[in-house]
C-alpha cells in the first residue's frame, strides 16, 4: 500500500529467504507529530523503497552502545523476513504463519536493528517474521492530558499501526494475515499483554507469546494512571523550562531530541484508564473485555531479578543486615508494599550478615514483584476466563552463553532476564555452538 520495496535474497542454513529492512509504516513523527499518535502513510512513495540496508533506530538513552546504529525521530519502520518467493509477489505457494516481534528495553531503549534479534533463522522455519520499531522514552510515553494530541501509550499505538499494516500487506510477502502470533520479551512482553487487553487490537492476531512481563497491577503494585502520568509529564516540562500551563507540550516539541532522551525520571509504562487500556487487567478478564479467542504461551527465567536489580539498585551489592534489606525494599517506590513482611519472607533461611545472600534474596524479591508474579498471574487469569483456549507456561532454567556477557550477566547472577533470547532467535544454530540442538528445539517450539 506504500509503494514498491526492494529487498535481498539470502541463503541461511541452506535455505533461501527474502529480507526487507526498514519499511516505513507511518509518517515520520516529527515536528507537530512529536508525542502524537502515529499517522498512516497516505501517499505511496514514488521511488522504490530500499529494503537492503538498516534504517534509523528511535531516539533513546542507550544503556549498551551498539555499533553502526543511527538514531532519529524518523524511525517508524518494520523489517520482514520470509521464505524466498522468487521475484515479485505473484507466488502461488500457500501463505505462511506470521510472527510479529516487539522488542524489550524498559520502554526506554530498543531497536529492530540489534543483531541478536533479527528474523533470519526463524524465517527458515516456513514462517514470515516481522519486527517493528516503536517510539521509546518520552517520545513513546509522554502523556499530555485527555484532550491533548499526546495521548500517552504512543509506543503501543505505533505497534498497533504496524500490526494493522501487517494485516493489510503481509500477503504480499507470503504471510497469512489470519495466522499472526505477536510475541515480545520484557517491555515487549508487557506490550503483548497490553494488546491482549486492548479493545483497539481485537482481531489483529490469533496467538500471543509473553516472555517475562505483563501489565498486571494490583492494589499493592498499582498501574500507571492518567493523573500520575500527567503530573510526571509536567515535571519533565519544568526540567526543560517549559512551565507555561497552556504551552508546555508545544514547548517540549521544540526541545532537542537527544536532550529529551537524557531525562530518565518519566515513568515509561502503559497508562491504564486510557483509550488504549480503558480497564486494568483484572477488570478486563472478569468482564471478558480482552482478546478471548487466542492461544497464549507465557513464561519467565529463573533469576529474573538479578540483572534488573543490580542495574536499578546498585546498593543491593552492599547490604549487610536485615534492616538494610528493609530500607532497600522501601526505596523500590511501591509505597503500599509492607516492607517488613517482605523482608521476613525473603530472608527466611538467609544469613542476614552475609552480603551475597542478602543480595540474592533482594534479586528474588525484585524479579517476583516486577516480572514473575505479573506474568504468571496474567497467564493464570487468562486460563481461568478462557477455559477453552490453550495456555502454556514455561520456567526457563538454561543459562545464556552469548548474550549474558554482552549485558553484564555474570555466572553468580544465574539465568538472567533475557537469557532465552539467543535460543529463541537461533544464534547458537548460526554460530554452531554446543547449544545448537537446544536452540533448534526452542525455535521449533516457538
Amino acid at each position: 500500500s506504500i509503494g514498491v520495496v526492494r529487498g535481498q535474497r539470502l541463503t541461511v542454513l541452506g535455505t533461501e529467504i527474502d529480507q526487507f529492512l526498514g519499511i516505513p509504516y507511518a509518517e515520520p513523527p516529527v515536528g507537530a507529530l512529536r508525542f502524537a499518535k502515529p499517522q498512516p502513510i497516505v501517499k505511496p512513495f514514488e521511488d522504490v523503497i530500499d529494503g537492503t540496508k538498516p534504517k534509523n533506530s528511535c531516539f533513546q538513552n542507550t544503556l549498551i552502545p551498539i555499533a553502526n546504529l543511527t538514531e532519529s525521530e524518523d524511525c517508524l519502520v518494520l523489517s520482514i523476513w520470509g521464505p524466498s518467493r522468487g521475484n515479485g509477489s505473484s507466488s502461488t505457494s500457500a501463505l505462511k504463519p506470521v510472527m510479529f516481534w516487539i522488542y524489550g528495553g524498559s520502554f526506554k531503549t530498543g531497536s529492530i536493528f540489534f543483531p541478536i534479534v533479527d528474523g533470519t533463522v526463524l524465517s527458515t522455519r516456513d514462517i514470515v517474521f516481522v519486527s517493528v520499531n516503536y517510539r521509546v522514552g518520552p517520545f513513546g510515553w509522554l502523556y499530555g492530558g485527555s484532550e491533548s494530541p499526546a495521548p500517552g501509550n504512543q509506543g503501543l499505538y505505533d505497534q498497533l499501526l504496524a500490526l494493522q499494516w501487517v494485516r493489510q500487506n503481509i500477503h504480499r510477502f507470503g504471510g497469512d494475515p489470519n495466522r499472526i502470533t505477536i510475541f515480545g520479551e520484557s517491555a515487549g512482553s508487557w506490550s503483548v499483554s497490553a494488546h491482549v487487553l486492548s479493545p483497539l487490537s481485537r482481531g489483529l492476531f490469533q496467538r500471543a507469546i509473553l516472555e517475562s512481563g505483563a501489565v498486571f497491577g494490583n492494589k499493592e503494585v498499582p498501574d500507571l494512571t492518567p493523573d500520575v502520568a500527567l503530573s510526571q509529564a509536567k515535571q519533565m516540562a519544568k526540567a526543560f523550562n517549559c512551565s507555561d500551563d497552556s504551552q508546555w507540550l508545544d514547548c517540549l516539541r521544540h526541545v532537542d531530541a537527544k536532550q529529551l532522551t537524557k531525562y530518565m525520571a518519566l515513568k515509561t509504562n502503559p497508562i491504564v484508564g486510557s483509550q488504549f487500556l480503558p480497564l486494568n487487567a483484572q477488570n478486563s478478564f472478569q468482564t471478558h473485555n480482552y482478546s478471548t479467542g487466542i492461544d497464549i504461551l507465557a513464561g519467565v527465567v529463573r533469576d529474573e531479578g538479578s540483572l534488573l536489580a543490580r542495574m536499578a539498585y546498585p546498593k543491593c551489592k552492599s547490604l549487610s543486615s536485615a534492616a538494610d534489606f528493609t530500607d532497600l525494599v522501601k526505596s523500590v517506590t511501591i509505597p503500599r508494599l509492607d516492607a517488613q513482611k517482605i523482608t521476613d519472607f525473603y530472608t527466611r533461611g538467609v544469613n542476614t550478615s552475609a552480603p551475597h545472600e542478602l543480595e540474592s534474596a533482594f534479586w528474588q524479591f525484585y524479579g517476583d514483584v516486577h516480572i514473575v508474579c505479573p506474568t504468571y498471574l496474567f497467564a493464570k487469569q487468562f486460563a481461568k476466563w478462557s477455559p477453552k483456549k490453550r495456555v502454556y507456561f514455561y520456567d526457563w532454567t538454561y543459562v545464556s552463553h552469548i548474550l549474558a556477557p554482552m549485558i553484564g550477566c555474570t555466572e553468580e547472577m544465574g539465568v538472567c532476564h533475557a537469557s532465552e533470547l539467543e535460543y529463541v532467535f537461533g544464534a547458537p544454530i548460526v554460530m554452531n555452538t554446543t547449544d545448537r540442538q537446544f536452540s533448534d528445539n526452542v525455535v521449533t517450539m516457538w
